[in-house]
């Protein structure tokens, strides 16, 4: 891309084009421009200022024809008239304007048949680098003919003044202009809004084409069988589908077309709070050059205290997925034999694993479940439910029921088994009973994974109506179901109703008289 091209979309007096550094031409920029520090396993390490995660409640779409008839607009998905963001479109334009500025180059997507190419604009190198390390690297040939397909204009020292007068919530803007193929960033350096910005895109494009996005980890064992593992933070996505003996495809984001299951990425996005090398080698050792820190605490010497939260819990490191040795080379596989969804139940109520129906699958797919435990630091131990669609609804921008349909077409096509696996707390919620061990937990992924669950005799729950294992390996039978767990049945009872009413109370939202995907009938029953 040259100065021409720029001021084609509106960037005026550029200085310099950095079109698709090298990594060590980036690494280089970014030293001298003060925007890193080198660690000293030679990874660089940036702050992102005060935004150190999204900021979900400053993004929009523009209201237009025809994306506007299927975008399910509400708080997730906000809309933004035409004249605001082009307003906002040209304070990011003078933002960008009169400076050095470096492009990027990539793919979102391995599937020839569903990627998308997309092109960064920024002042920053390290955002050059993290989306470098996020996406799909193209080859140079795949460069020399490049066109993009989406361009997203990173102006994050622009901030939208007249914000309260647009009838925005702050100064921050994240917008998405569909039709012209265009977003624009402001107010935020977080390197995780064009990482997330994307994957919305995706989320809008693929099943407008009869193809699914899944905000999922996906791995494939030596004999070509893929497992995909659903769930929000904390539950283990990360964790469990990074396994020795199978290679991993990718650990957040990937779509479901006729050919198979596909990465969306190139690169992967791990937490660091509190990253230990014996639990987690991989990642430990994915943070080498190249490699890209976010607001870890690091000393003098260059060694990174990953302990150290004083900046931000969410602390993170983008690195190229070819740092996992066991990757798939080309993050593609076949259509998925088992897809497992995983949920953190801190009320401890849920079994370790179990066995869905078809309307099951459907029912728990769209509740999205899992409950993170409160601040103890107020000695609040009571832990909080959260329900959201297909496991990523503040990445959906068509209505949840669209991904769940699409998700059910290829189950019954693909005749795929669905299980819920629970790594959350056993023998009692948060503050009485204890997390699901690890090895319990890897024994019932490896059991649905060899298949040897399946030889297993099922009992079914009561009120969640779950069919849980017997038996299964050397995972003590009183663990399978939890009601035997528990020491004090009375509030194990009491406890698995108020989660049910839970559950019954957040699916109210899919249920009318003329709904098709009314699924209810499959989720908890009371009384």
């Amino acid at each position: 891309m040259n100065v021409t091209e720029l001021q084609e979309i509106g960037i005026k007096n550029v200085n310099k084009v950095f079109h698709n550094l090298s990594y060590d031409e980036l690494i280089q920029h970014e030293l001298d421009n003060g925007e890193v520090k080198l660690t000293k396993k030679g990874a660089t390490a940036v702050d992102t200022g005060i935004f150190t995660g999204r900021s979900p409640k400053d993004k929009y779409f523009v209201d237009r024809d025809p994306s506007n008839k299927y975008i399910a607009w509400g708080d997730v998905n906000q809309k933004i008239n035409e004249e605001v963001f082009n307003e906002l479109l040209e304070v990011a334009r003078e933002q960008l304007s009169n400076k050095d500025l470096y492009v990027t180059d990539v793919f979102c997507g391995s599937s020839p048949a569903s990627k998308r190419s997309i092109r960064f604009i920024s002042e920053i190198a390290w955002q050059s680098h993290f989306v470098k390390n996020m996406f799909i690297r193209p080859t140079e040939a795949e460069l020399e003919v490049f066109k993009s397909d989406f361009t997203v204009l990173n102006a994050c020292k622009a901030v939208d003044d007249k914000y309260k007068e647009h009838g925005l919530n702050s100064e921050v803007f994240v917008m998405f202009d569909i039709e012209n193929n265009l977003a624009i960033i402001g107010g935020t350096w977080y390197g995780g809004e064009m990482k997330k910005g994307i994957f919305s895109m995706m989320n809008y494009w693929l099943p407008l084409e009869g193809k699914l996005a899944m905000h999922c980890s996906a791995n494939v064992g030596k004999d070509g069988d893929t497992a995909l593992f659903f769930g929000l933070s904390g539950t283990g996505k990360t964790t469990l589908s990074t396994d020795p003996h199978r290679a991993l495809i990718g650990d957040d984001e990937h779509g479901w077309d006729n050919h198979g299951v596909f990465n969306f990425e190139g690169g992967c996005y791990a937490k660091v709070i509190n990253l230990d090398g014996k639990s987690e080698p991989e990642i430990y050792g994915a943070i080498k050059k190249g490699a890209l820190l976010e607001n870890v605490v690091m000393y003098g010497d260059g060694e990174v205290d990953y302990e150290d939260g004083s900046k931000t819990e969410n602390t993170r490191v983008s690195y190229p997925i070819e740092h996992i040795a066991n990757h798939k080379e080309d993050l593609m596989a076949g259509h998925p034999q088992n897809i497992i969804f995983l949920t953190a139940d801190a009320f401890g109520v849920l079994p370790p694993v179990s066995k869905l129906t078809r309307e099951q699958a459907m029912y728990y797919f769209l509740s999205g479940y899992t409950a993170k435990v409160a601040g103890t630091e107020r000695g609040i131990t009571e832990p909080v439910a959260t329900f959201s669609a297909c496991f990523g609804e503040a990445f959906l921008p068509l209505h949840p029921t669209v991904y769940a349909k699409l998700l059910g077409e290829k189950i019954d096509q693909h005749n795929v088994n669905v299980y819920l696996v629970n790594t959350g707390w056993t023998g009692g919620g948060y503050g009485v009973g204890k997390r699901m061990s690890i090895k319990d937990t890897r024994a019932c992924i490896n059991a649905i994974l060899d298949g040897s669950i399946k030889e297993s005799e099922f009992d079914t729950t009561e009120t969640f109506r779950l069919a849980v294992p017997k038996t299964l390996g050397d995972i003590k039978p009183d663990v399978l179901n939890p009601r035997n767990a528990w020491q004090d049945k009375e509030a194990f009872d009491n406890t698995r109703d108020k989660l049910a009413k839970m559950f019954v109370q957040n699916f109210k939202k899919y249920q009318s008289a003329d709904s098709e995907f009314d699924f209810s009938a499959a989720g908890p029953k009371i009384g």
